[in-house]
């Protein structure tokens, strides 16, 4: 089952209601050599962007979806993100939603 690590709206329980049918459990975990940038997109939404430094981190939470879900996440994050598998601290490679540059 692919992994996906949210920083941001995901994680509310409404949200997960309204975009999966059901609330998700999940873990905590960081995404390394990130920065959280809020209100980044659409003057609303977070944003994860790449560093240089290895000490930044953003914490998250990954929950277990299927593919369906995650071509559900496509459609709710918009084309303003794109999808990237990125190896998390715990060492767990995991979907993230990043700044679509293209």
């Amino acid at each position: 089952m692919p992994l996906l690590f949210t920083y941001g709206t995901l994680q509310d329980p409404q949200v997960q209601q309204y975009v999966f049918g059901r609330i998700l459990e999940g873990q905590a975990d960081q995404l390394p050599s990130y920065k959280w940038f809020e209100n980044a997109v659409y003057e609303r939404y977070p944003l994860v962007r790449p560093t240089t430094n290895s000490n930044d981190f953003v914490d998250g939470m990954v929950y277990e979806l299927n593919n369906e879900d995650l071509k559900i996440c496509d459609v709710y994050e918009t084309s303003a993100y794109t999808r990237k598998l990125i190896t998390l601290v715990s060492g767990r490679e995991a979907w993230v939603y990043v700044e679509n540059s293209g």
